[in-house]
């Protein structure tokens, strides 16, 4: 049961950890050139997220059937919400902007990589990050709920 708890623990890490990196690739006051490496960083950390939520999903079902406790639980029912909750916001509304400014930068040749993002990638960028702090809050919900245990 400690190996299962210790996979399921480090899963939700991997899984839910690049959230809080959106703030980071999605931030104001980048130039074209920062902005297109954050796009190509942002894309290779979306393979963690697939791979380490679902075996965090399998991990902490399993934990949940094979020990005392039930999926009517606050902490449990909350983490589940929470974490379908990120993958609503990330998946829902981020992936969308994000399609967006990809579109965005393989179309758009004309800005130099030293310039600014212009005001309207700039705005829909704001957006994302917005976005982000959702996803990032609701991931500190989820941690905490999994640490505490809180019973209602």
């Amino acid at each position: 049961m400690k190996w299962l708890v210790l996979i399921h623990v480090l899963s939700a890490i991997i899984g839910v950890g690049p959230t809080f990196f959106g703030h980071v690739f999605f931030r104001k006051k980048q130039t074209v050139g920062d902005f297109k490496q954050s796009l190509k960083l942002s894309k290779m950390l979306e393979f963690f997220p697939k791979i380490g939520g679902s075996i965090a999903v399998l991990s902490g079902i399993a934990l949940v059937i094979w020990s005392s406790w039930s999926f009517t639980e606050f902490w449990i029912l909350g983490s589940i919400l929470l974490y379908i909750g990120i993958q609503v916001v990330v998946i829902g509304f981020v992936a969308p902007i994000t399609k967006e400014l990809v579109h965005w930068v393989k179309e758009d040749n004309t800005l130099s990589d030293y310039e600014p993002l212009p005001s309207e990638q700039s705005a829909t960028l704001s957006k994302a990050n917005r976005y982000y702090y959702i996803a990032s809050c609701m991931g500190t919900l989820l941690f905490i709920l999994m640490i505490l245990k809180p019973i209602l």
